[in-house]
């Protein structure tokens, strides 16, 4: 998808696994019905960071750290099919 909007091809993989796992993270907090503050308590951020997260602002979160984010929520990456 980014790479058909004419990104880079490293680039456009970031940003692909960036949107994945956010995506991942606005599931839980749909799913639970947390408020922006439960949601930051879960995630270990600041509620200005759920914010940012709920806005899409894609460039203001690294792949750590929305792996650091879901790591606090108690979600387990499977990098397996990553390595095949």
């Amino acid at each position: 998808m980014f790479a058909d909007l004419g990104f880079p091809p490293a680039e456009a993989e970031n940003l692909l696994l960036r949107s994945q796992l956010m995506t991942a993270v606005m599931a839980i907090i749909d799913r639970r019905h947390l408020t922006q503050r439960d949601a930051a308590k879960l995630f270990g951020v600041t509620q200005p960071r759920i914010s940012d997260l709920n806005r899409g602002k894609i460039d203001r979160f690294t792949l750590d750290a929305l792996v650091n984010m879901l790591a606090h929520a108690g979600v387990k990456l499977n990098a397996t099919p990553l390595l095949q």
